[in-house]
């Protein structure tokens, strides 16, 4: 398989944004962020998105991010968390080109999602319950989706920015 760009796609607190840094500046290649192009777009967060507009207009926002970030060549995406939810940004993101699940324990999501303060001023509670209900019930739902569009997964647990990235390179075949 040509890799001419790479998605990464998980849950919240897999390490998307993190993991998309080390790897586009392994490869020399761009990155993005989906959710920061939104809240761009929308000019304020995600939370104030869901606040003021309600889910069904961030996701239409996302879709539009989710396509035009997969039309982009040697770029590493970090896709939102949800971005696998709707039938079209799973055919967009199965076209980007190589499709990295970043996994990781339901007890390290909540630990990293707790200890980013960005996090919760930036994006909401998608349930009532929250915590490590809602990223369990979330990722049971999700799970199916993930592994749908998945060209590779990778467990992100007790593993560096550097570790993750290099096996994601041997993977492919890139180094």
């Amino acid at each position: 398989m040509e890799v001419n760009s790479i998605a990464l796609i998980g849950y919240r607190g897999s390490g998307k944004t993190a993991v998309a840094q080390a790897l586009a500046a392994r490869l020399g290649w761009e990155w993005g962020d989906a959710d920061v192009e939104v809240e761009e777009r929308a000019g304020k967060s995600i939370a104030a998105i869901f606040a003021d507009d309600g889910e069904t207009s961030f996701r239409d926002l996302e879709a539009i991010v989710v396509d035009l970030l997969c039309l982009r060549q040697q770029t590493v995406i970090a896709l939102g968390g949800g971005a696998i939810l709707r039938e079209v940004n799973r055919k967009a993101i199965r076209g980007c080109g190589a499709v990295v699940w970043l996994q990781a324990s339901v007890e390290t999501l909540e630990g990293r999602i707790t200890g980013d303060p960005a996090t919760a001023a930036r994006r909401p509670n998608l349930t009532a319950a929250g915590g490590r209900a809602e990223i369990s019930r979330l990722l049971t739902e999700r799970t199916p989706h993930y592994r749908a569009c998945a060209t590779l997964e990778v467990d992100t647990e007790g593993k560096s920015l550097a570790d993750i990235a290099d096996e994601i390179i041997a993977a492919l075949g890139l180094a």
